[in-house]
């Protein structure tokens, strides 16, 4: 059995899309003749101390030479151009999306992140990407040829066609509450609703960014939405399954998106969806099964949400669509088999 070792920053339970991504990946490798063993770097990343940086080379430095490390993109777009060149074993880069992209960043350090993460992909012998989009993104900003990304697209579990809840209508957004999420756009946008029969939940952790997270009740608080909009933090499994079942609607407001992998989950349940068109998300669901609009527009939100609960047939046919999308979505076996075939060396 081909071995790989699969780095990745900080506790690998963390309830984020590309968190998941990883977990599945250890999970279901195996089945395609790769055993996974996990490393654990340190937690800084994508912001890390110099002792981090130390620890994580020393780390490297005790495997075998000719030995595979895939690298999740986290941490291996942060490496200082001195740490990803004194890697000796063979390096694959799993890019979620670039790190320079997420929103709140100032513009020196959205610079420093363009220019680590070029200099470590120039350095990696292969980069796998979890969308056609941040493929592209790697090739034209980047300058990692063509032949040297592949596309594993997260895979979505077979779900159960949710049913709603109608009265009032229940909208739901699932991901960690961060700047490049949009919910203070969300927020935004539902005030001018509020004569309609809506309840609003996010589930996501939201002790990932305190600042945001307090920005985001102080909103809620003063815009007069705190009955109506439940931040639930993080919840087990179950309860996300009924979040999705009662749902009326699901929304996506990210500034942008890598893939979106609460998208096809959305799509999955038969859901109609709102969501922007910052970065991957735009193709994540195919036309005629989301309402699309250009991200950090609260007034375009505003006007889609509006359409979209007033209008039951519409919804209907948005519900229709993404129910057929999301039974032609990649399985986990379809993304580990292209992950596999990577570590392997052969053609995705």
């Amino acid at each position: 059995m081909t071995e790989v070792y699969f780095a990745i920053p900080g506790n690998i339970e963390q309830q984020t899309g590309g968190y998941g991504y990883d977990r599945r990946l250890i999970s279901e490798l195996p089945s395609f003749g790769v055993n996974v063993k996990h490393i654990e770097l340190p937690a800084g990343f994508p912001n890390p101390s110099p002792e981090e940086c130390e620890a994580v080379a020393k780390r490297a430095a005790a495997l075998p030479g000719e030995s595979t490390l895939l690298i999740d993109g986290l941490a291996y777009g942060a490496f200082p151009k001195q740490l990803a060149e004194g890697i000796a074993q063979r390096i694959i880069a799993l890019v979620h999306h670039p790190l320079a992209l997420e929103a709140g960043l100032s513009e020196k350090r959205q610079n420093e992140l363009v220019a680590s993460e070029r200099d470590a992909l120039s350095l990696a012998d292969h980069v796998i990407a979890t969308s056609p989009s941040t493929k592209r993104i790697i090739i034209a900003d980047y300058g990692v040829p063509e032949p040297h990304v592949t596309v594993a697209e997260p895979g979505t579990d077979p779900a159960q066609r949710a049913t709603g809840t109608g009265t009032p209508m229940q909208l739901l957004c699932v991901g960690t509450i961060t700047p490049r999420k949009g919910y203070d756009v969300l927020v935004e946008a539902l005030e001018p609703l509020r004569d309609l029969d809506w309840r609003l939940t996010i589930a996501g952790p939201d002790d990932r960014d305190s600042e945001t997270t307090a920005a985001l009740r102080a909103q809620i608080t003063a815009a007069g939405l705190h009955d109506r909009i439940t931040l639930s933090g993080v919840v087990v499994p179950a309860t996300l399954d009924r979040f999705y079942e009662s749902a009326d609607v699901f929304i996506m407001p990210s500034l942008y998106e890598g893939y979106g992998m609460a998208l096809g989950e959305a799509m999955a349940r038969g859901l109609p969806i709102i969501c922007t068109t910052g970065g991957a998300a735009a193709e994540t669901v195919p036309e005629g099964a989301a309402i699309k609009i250009a991200p950090g527009s609260s007034e375009f939100l505003t006007r889609a949400l509006q359409n979209l609960l007033s209008d039951r047939k519409q919804r209907i046919r948005l519900a229709d669509a993404a129910w057929e999308a999301g039974r032609k979505l990649p399985t986990w076996s379809e993304t580990a088999r292209r992950v596999a075939a990577v570590v392997m060396g052969l053609k995705a």
